[in-house]
């Protein structure tokens, strides 16, 4: 990277001055390989909110409910560690399994659309107007503009599947088995805070210990989430911090009256 290219990088002031002529090509490739690196993370930045919260949210309910149906400490820590281990690999195995039938989907999908631009070049060059006509160009600028990509029918092949279907020709960087294992490893991660204060105390202060722990680290999760999604940081953490609450306060009302509505005999709880 040229001296030049690290400085427009970092002076965004500087570049909103600058016609598109004036771009070095260079520093075109550096901006857009950053930001589509910055893509592909956010994309496991949501993979492993979305495992820790659910961790955390299932394994509260779990325990809360267990805990509210049973005094004995070794019976919650049973079911949670056991809901926990199936939470880990059934996320790491949904994750893999969608997110590689996806990309199957997607590339059967964009091999049919490049056989309509190889053998139906008329229709495609069509649908590229008629599209970009819906984006709000002008009729005959649109038809121009596709036009020319029916020129390069790699072009035309990516903008098709771009617009019409909403997919890239090129695959993610991330792989579906990196994928499992971030939505996997954040569940387990989870599964921790609403546990742990079991192993240490009991009764109503274990779950009492366990609910305040998971909504702290939900109410975190939703704070470090705004950074992404540029929301206050407050709003972001209380959304989150109410998910968990309502899960938590649900588990532990089934846990102390769902015994009674079936009739169990209180010295089995």
């Amino acid at each position: 990277m040229t001296d030049r290219t690290a400085e427009l990088m970092e002076d965004e002031a500087s570049r909103a001055k600058m016609a598109a002529s004036e771009f070095p090509r260079e520093f075109l490739a550096a901006h857009l390989a950053d930001e589509r690196r910055k893509a592909s993370l956010l994309g496991e930045i949501r993979e492993a909110i979305f495992g820790a919260q659910d961790g955390l949210v299932s394994t509260l309910a779990v325990v809360s409910t267990v805990a509210g149906a049973s005094s004995d400490r070794f019976v919650v820590l049973i079911a949670g560690i056991a809901s926990g281990l199936a939470g880990i690999f059934s996320m790491a195995a949904g994750e893999y399994i969608g997110s590689k039938s996806q990309r199957e989907i997607f590339d059967a999908q964009i091999v049919d659309e490049r056989d309509e631009v190889h053998h139906r070049p008329g229709e495609a060059e069509a649908e590229i107007g008629f599209m970009l006509e819906e984006d709000g160009l002008p009729r005959g600028e649109a038809v121009q503009v596709a036009s020319i990509m029916a020129k390069h029918p790699e072009v035309m092949l990516k903008t098709m599947v771009e617009k019409e279907l909403g997919l890239v020709v090129e695959p993610d960087e991330g792989s579906p088995l990196q994928g499992a294992l971030v939505m996997g490893g954040a569940f387990g991660l989870g599964v921790i805070p609403p546990l742990l204060p079991h192993i240490f105390l009991e009764g109503e202060i274990a779950v009492v210990t366990s609910v305040v722990a998971t909504l702290a680290v939900l109410f975190g999760i939703g704070v470090v989430k705004s950074r992404w999604t540029h929301r206050g940081w407050l709003a972001s953490g209380l959304e989150i911090l109410v998910v968990g609450a309502l899960a938590g306060v649900v588990g532990y009302f089934f846990g102390s009256f769902l015994p009674v509505l079936l009739g169990v005999p209180e010295a089995a709880v």
